[in-house]
């Protein structure tokens, strides 16, 4: 049975939530376009405040929740026009950074103090002077929340740390992506016409995915790659993603000759997937649920990935790990791999293992809507 807000039941009034987005990455807007319809669907008053664009992309009102544009911005004028949407809200949730130290300011100094739920996807990451600016925001909104809900165990220590007064596990369902069609293409049907059109007929794939930033280690992968050019056939490594490294890792590709091509952005990532022989994840960083581990693993793509932040948590024994930054230990893996058809079978099993462990979108629903309860029901009088 799905359950429903205790707010709505016996004549009471829903329960009126406000989401608060940033820019936002994939992950966190998904997340919260798939909290919207669950909550709606449980009686609950959803309002998503959120860019323009993200309601484009993830199409807010169409789960059923309204939709009022924030600006990603923290300048008097958003957070005012935040400060008014929250005002009849039993409950404020905020995603990310950036959208938390918003969603802080417009409920500062109120009489009436309404619940802060935070949900930490990622830690920003900077060096610095903007560093520094960031620890002095991630302090200030840990002592605003009423409750952090951290991804991964790493990011709910890192909470802790940084000063929340309530921090607990809240993993983060994968979510269907808003651009794929309810009825997707048979992958078999779909992986030759894929890798025709990357030119890779007769020679492995490997993708990676994710923006062109430090943090990523696509150096590492460059690194590695020299290894692999000189196998026969030499693979070809495809990544999706953009970001300011572009301009130097094209240089490196070209002036090394090395087998890796840059895609760009992407919208159709699952078929990249679904036409692969390994899926890549070199990144020096990853507190957060990693998006390109999860779809690899649904789409029982071998993966290779650095041992970094909330990876070994999340895919167990279902991928092969490596130690971040090594790129002779990438480039070793991947070379195991790719001549051995029975080690990627077993991989692909154990990764289907592993999905079954993750919470559903439904799951995930009941475990934050149990939270919002939790903070809003009246204390009864003894």
């Amino acid at each position: 049975m799905t359950p429903v807000s205790s707010h709505s039941p016996h004549g009471q009034s829903p329960l009126r939530t406000v989401q608060v987005l940033g820019g936002g990455n994939a992950g966190s807007s998904a997340h919260v376009r798939s909290l919207a319809a669950g909550l709606v669907a449980r009686g609950v008053k959803v309002t998503v405040c959120a860019p323009f664009d993200a309601e484009r992309i993830y199409d807010f009102t169409g789960a059923g929740a309204d939709h009022v544009p924030v600006p990603r911005s923290s300048d008097p004028v958003s957070v005012a026009a935040l400060r008014t949407v929250c005002a009849e809200a039993d409950l404020v949730h905020a995603h990310g950074l950036h959208a938390s130290f918003r969603a802080a300011l417009a409920l500062g100094g109120r009489r009436v103090r309404t619940p802060l739920v935070v949900t930490w996807h990622d830690r920003a990451h900077a060096e610095g002077a903007r560093g520094q600016l960031l620890r002095v925001l991630e302090r200030r909104v840990m002592k605003a929340a009423t409750v952090v809900l951290g991804a991964t165990s790493e990011l709910v220590d890192g909470a802790r740390r940084t000063g929340a007064r309530d921090a607990r596990l809240g993993p983060v369902a994968l979510p269907a992506r808003p651009d794929r069609p309810a009825g997707p293409e048979d992958p078999d049907r779909l992986r030759p016409k894929v890798r025709a059109e990357l030119g890779v007929i007769d020679r492995p794939l490997l993708v990676a995915v994710g923006s062109l930033e430090p943090h990523r280690g696509y150096d590492v992968l460059l690194d590695a790659a020299r290894v692999w050019r000189r196998l026969d056939p030499a693979p070809l490594v495809v990544v999706a993603g953009e970001g300011p490294l572009r301009g130097e890792l094209q240089g490196r590709i070209e002036g090394e000759g090395l087998p890796v091509v840059l895609v760009g952005s992407r919208d159709d990532v699952p078929d990249l997937l679904a036409a692969a022989d390994l899926a890549l994840l070199p990144s020096r960083r990853e507190p957060g649920r990693s998006l390109l581990a999860q779809e690899a693993l649904h789409a029982r793509v071998p993966l290779v990935a650095g041992a970094a932040g909330g990876i070994p948590e999340l895919v167990g024994d279902a991928a092969e790990l490596v130690p971040p930054g090594d790129a002779r230990a990438l480039a070793d893996a991947v070379v195991r791999l790719l001549a051995d058809p029975a080690r990627r079978d077993e991989l692909r099993e154990r990764g289907a293992r592993q999905t079954a462990t993750w919470p559903t979108e439904d799951e995930t629903v009941a475990q934050v809507l149990s939270i919002y309860d939790e903070l809003t029901q009246p204390t009864p009088l003894l």
